[in-house]
């Protein structure tokens, strides 16, 4: 503890706190299946937005296929937000029905 001077002309005592901060919680951003979206479309989102190479992407759009979802990447909220709104906009400019959501890790 340190004593400090006051206006008043008297001591006051600081006390160290002590704060931990916990770091913001993460979200997996997930594809879903559908029967219209080509893999091959699943496959360049998975690229284009989640910057996985092409033998990951491949392997994330079989899961996907296989068991209806596939986890693209985990982030922060607001990332993850981001890119589900990105994958909706390029899925419906291109005419597939592809949906993309996000649950907390």
């Amino acid at each position: 503890m340190t004593p400090i001077d006051t206006p008043s002309g008297g001591e006051a005592v600081l006390e160290k706190t002590h704060t931990t901060l916990k770091p913001p919680p993460m979200y997996k951003v997930i594809l879903l299946n559908d029967d219209f979206t080509t893999m091959e479309f699943v496959v360049f989102i998975l690229q284009q937005y989640f910057h996985k190479d092409e033998q990951t992407a491949f392997q994330i759009m079989m899961q996907v296929h296989k068991e209806g979802r596939g986890v693209c990447g985990i982030y922060s909220k607001d990332i993850a937000s981001t890119k589900i709104s990105q994958v909706a906009a390029c899925a419906r400019q291109e005419g597939h029905p592809l949906q993309c959501v996000m649950e907390q890790a």
